[in-house]
């Protein structure tokens, strides 16, 4: 479905747009291969789907930490959140356009803006201001809007680890990878925030 949507974004002028004769099954992955958006047809278990997985299951999990922060009333994480799950699409285009091997055409019009890596650091600042000095290691704690974004968090550098070794290999943007690595913290210090404003304690590492 990840696959779908990005090649319906990135082959139509927006993304809202879809053929009453869309389908969600196209058969053509039966065979055990899959298209990228260069137009290659490779295995499914290609790194680069490996790496494509892990993107969608951390959009996917964003996507319920974003139901936590809403539900709580949280809405600059909420939002911040929903630019996210945007981002990570924008991940997911980049890597399923090997630098390597796709068109000209296409890797600019599936780059990644590298000031996506600067709103980030942005956030990381605003809501480090508001929290106490961190001088434990936390562990996933804090309410369910927090203990949910350390899942993303430990998502996301398994994403990063899976885009790093493209980016080892040519095929990505560093900046793809800058951006994940990036987004960890960000994923840390807005569970920290969560659980400081929902009036929750941290539960710390004790030896």
């Amino acid at each position: 479905y990840f696959r779908k949507m990005l090649l319906s974004r990135y082959r139509t002028p927006c993304i809202r747009t879809f053929s009453t004769n869309f389908k969600i099954y196209t058969r053509t992955g039966d065979s055990g291969t899959s298209q990228l958006f260069s137009g290659e047809r490779r295995s499914k278990s290609d790194h680069t789907f490996v790496a494509l997985g892990a993107t969608d299951e951390l959009n996917s999990h964003v996507g319920l930490a974003r139901e936590h922060a809403f539900n709580d009333g949280l809405h600059d994480i909420s939002s911040q959140l929903e630019e996210i799950m945007s981002r990570l699409f924008d991940v997911g285009a980049a890597v399923a356009t090997p630098l390597n091997t796709a068109s000209s055409t296409k890797v600019a019009r599936a780059s990644f803006n590298e000031r996506n890596t600067d709103v980030l650091e942005q956030w990381i600042d605003e809501h480090t201001e508001t929290l106490p000095p961190l001088k434990n290691f936390v562990l996933p704690s804090g309410g369910l809007c927090a203990a949910q974004l350390h899942v993303c968090r430990s998502v996301c550098r398994r994403a990063e680890r899976e885009v790093h070794s493209l980016v080892e290999l040519g095929a990505v943007d560093p900046h793809v990878a800058k951006y994940l690595n990036r987004l960890s913290d960000y994923l840390f210090t807005a569970a920290r925030a969560s659980s400081c404003m929902n009036g929750h304690s941290e539960v710390i590492w004790r030896k």
